[in-house]
């Protein structure tokens, strides 16, 4: 017999909370630390730089909380940066970096990079300019000892307090990256904190915090406290007050206790250890079966949303077995094969960290290979988040209605107990964002390619709008939407949000806005209305990014340009427009067509949806050089910080802060 991923997980974790109970030494108070394998030389000037470095940052400390700095020069220059919780006194921080200078040290000898998180700070160097960049594929759970009896509702309650604070924390300019809330739980409080590098921008912020929550299940379900350490970004929430300004009072038989009487805890090993193997083997099992009869009727509740939206009244017909979801007769769902979890297992190295690619919204993203040699990527569903299974359906029942080059092909898909999984096409140069904002990966996308990208992105969203079966929105058009395959040639991807209108259908509206901060048209911000007008809008934000190499997210020029859309509208008023132009460009771009292009991305920014042109409007633009073009009206300069906005709608609990919106499929 087979068992699922999560079955073994259970298990996993259920060996972790004994075993942790049984001896103190799987949890140990700070410090923790991340060593790189890479290592210097002792007395090499990378050393030396080191030392200098490490040196001066107590000093720095009694000023300020947090401080990013080099030292030396390429290629022995040391980065380094600390942040001390937002909460505590200068003092407390100079000293807890003084601690951390001397464990980082200690505890990573000769390593190139290190992390190092005390108490109430962090301390992290390397050898590459790390600044202002997301760093969470090195994310450590730490979790409490002790369980509480009802984790799902538990974990409700928790994932609520937290998305609160994440935005908060981010998009907040007064919380300067952090925040902290407290919320009930039964008769107790939760206490939560979060609280970025200030390095990052807010999207970044926003974006390893949510990461870190993602981390909670895996490492620490059903725990009564747990922290997730990232290099960016930290988490933690307990049932005690643990920060400062913090209500209520220290409950100490919740809480970490660091002076344990070792008597008594060697009494009390000896007393539960005869029973611990049989309490693991009985828990398990009935972890497992309540399990398993979760997952089958979720399991049976997706296939069956599937069949009714695909008109598959019959399943006898079609050849369903819902037990295992397994289609007889070699039968297909459509034209997509269904691919079972051992392949995917395989195919992934059992979803290694080392074949992750990156983190999603709804979960991590690995690179496959298939029995028959095919390179795929498999999005893997987060099963803690509620919107998962309809994030699943919505993929799965757009994407296989669609045949486009400029759009991610989906090749399979995988229900199995609670697993939910998506197979796509590989596309080996990754996201455009991670190319086109990196200084020096950058360089590999001159004019022509990026004129390319732009034209291919266009097409594939006109597709969208008027020449498929279906009129599709989607919603979260954005440059790590984008993907590059062998040739730099763009696929527009993660249709979890994409909004199908039946019929003459031509605007809607919904109290559950998503998206992402700086891509989203101001109408749907602020009021919750969206139509293809949506996109265009979108499209010409990212139309902006790809020929000036900024983002627009975290921009700010001046106050008369507190964006990226407001900098390019006085640039081009003020007849300055190649100023915008990325500098990668200087030597490969037509000055002429530059501003053209820049004069179509400022059309379809405008303020007033009815302004905008639609997409088969701006495919003809870019293809045509004699094209006259309309003046554009200003964009909107202001539109607030959104970023994955949460609306609660009453009765009904939402703990993702992916909202999402589905119709019923009506052929055009």
């Amino acid at each position: 017999m087979v068992y699922s991923p999560m079955f073994y997980n259970s298990i996993q974790v259920l060996l972790l909370c004994s075993l942790a109970f049984l001896s103190d030494v799987a949890f140990a108070d700070p410090p923790y630390e991340i060593c790189s394998s890479s290592s210097h030389a002792n007395g090499s000037a990378f050393e030396n730089n080191l030392k200098n470095l490490l040196l001066s940052l107590p000093s720095n400390a009694s000023i300020s909380k947090s401080y990013n700095a080099s030292y030396g020069d390429d290629p022995d220059k040391v980065y380094g940066l600390y942040m001390c919780l937002d909460y505590i006194s200068s003092e407390s921080c100079q000293n807890c970096i003084a601690t951390a200078r001397m464990d980082i040290v200690k505890l990573c000898p000769e390593a190139e990079e290190a992390v190092v998180w005390e108490e109430e700070c962090q301390l992290r160097y390397s050898n590459r300019n790390f600044f202002g960049k997301l760093n969470i594929s090195e994310n450590i759970g730490k979790d409490n000892m002790q369980n509480i009896s009802e984790p799902e509702k538990f974990e409700s309650a928790v994932n609520e307090i937290l998305y609160n604070i994440t935005e908060k924390a981010a998009f907040s300019p007064s919380a300067n990256m952090y925040a902290t809330r407290e919320g009930p739980f039964e008769d107790k409080t939760i206490y939560a904190l979060v609280q970025c590098t200030k390095d990052l921008s807010a999207a970044n912020c926003s974006t390893c915090l949510k990461s870190a929550m993602t981390d909670i299940p895996g490492c620490c379900y059903a725990s009564i406290g747990a922290r997730i350490l990232t290099p960016s970004c930290y988490l933690r929430y307990e049932f005690y007050p643990f920060y400062e300004g913090a209500t209520g009072p220290a409950d100490p038989s919740t809480s970490n206790s660091k002076g344990h009487n070792s008597g008594k805890k060697t009494r009390m090993i000896a007393g539960i250890v005869a029973a611990a193997g049989l309490a693991i083997t009985f828990f398990s099992i009935c972890i497992f079966c309540v399990m398993k009869n979760k997952s089958e009727k979720g399991a049976n509740g997706i296939i069956s949303h599937l069949i009714e939206l695909n008109n598959f009244s019959q399943r006898e017909d079609k050849g369903f077995d819902l037990q295992n979801f397994q289609v007889r007769n070699d039968r297909k769902v459509e034209e997509f094969s269904y691919i079972d979890l051992d392949s995917l297992c395989l195919a992934t190295r059992n979803f290694s960290d080392s074949n992750k690619l990156g983190q999603g919204g709804f979960g991590p993203v690995y690179k496959g290979i298939l029995t028959d040699g095919q390179e795929v990527a498999v999005k893997r569903l987060s099963t803690f988040s509620d919107q998962g299974t309809e994030e699943f359906i919505n993929e799965v029942q757009v994407i296989m209605k669609l045949q486009h080059k400029n759009l991610v092909r989906l090749l399979g898909f995988c229900v199995d107990g609670e697993e939910k999984l998506l197979v796509y096409e590989f596309m080996p140069n990754g996201s455009l964002d991670a190319i086109l904002f990196d200084p020096m990966q950058g360089a590999q996308l001159d004019w022509s390619k990026r004129l390319n990208i732009i034209s291919g992105v266009a097409k594939g969203i006109l597709y969208l709008h008027e020449d498929s079966r279906l009129k599709i929105i989607h919603r979260d058009l954005k440059t790590s939407n984008v993907l590059l395959d062998h040739h730099m040639n763009p696929k527009i991807s993660d249709f979890g949000m994409a909004r199908i209108f039946a019929g003459s259908e031509g605007e809607a509206s919904t109290i559950t806005i998503v998206g992402t901060y700086g891509y989203m048209a101001p109408e749907y911000a602020m009021e919750g209305y969206y139509s293809i007008k949506s996109d265009v809008f979108a499209f010409g934000v990212l139309l902006l990014e790809i020929i000036s190499g900024k983002r627009n997210a975290g921009f700010y020029q001046s106050k008369q340009a507190p964006s990226l859309l407001a900098y390019a509208w006085h640039l081009r008023n003020e007849g300055k427009g190649l100023d915008f132009m990325d500098p990668l460009l200087a030597d490969s771009c037509n000055h002429h067509q530059f501003l053209e292009y820049m004069h179509i991305g400022l059309l379809c920014v405008q303020e007033d949806a009815y302004d905008r042109p639609t997409m088969s409007s701006v495919v003809l633009m870019l293809q045509s050089e004699s094209a006259t073009l309309s003046q554009p009206e200003r964009p909107p300069f202001f539109l607030g910080r959104f970023n994955d906005i949460v609306s609660y709608e009453p009765d009904r609990e939402q703990h993702s802060v992916n909202g999402l919106t589905i119709s019923k499929v009506v052929p055009r």
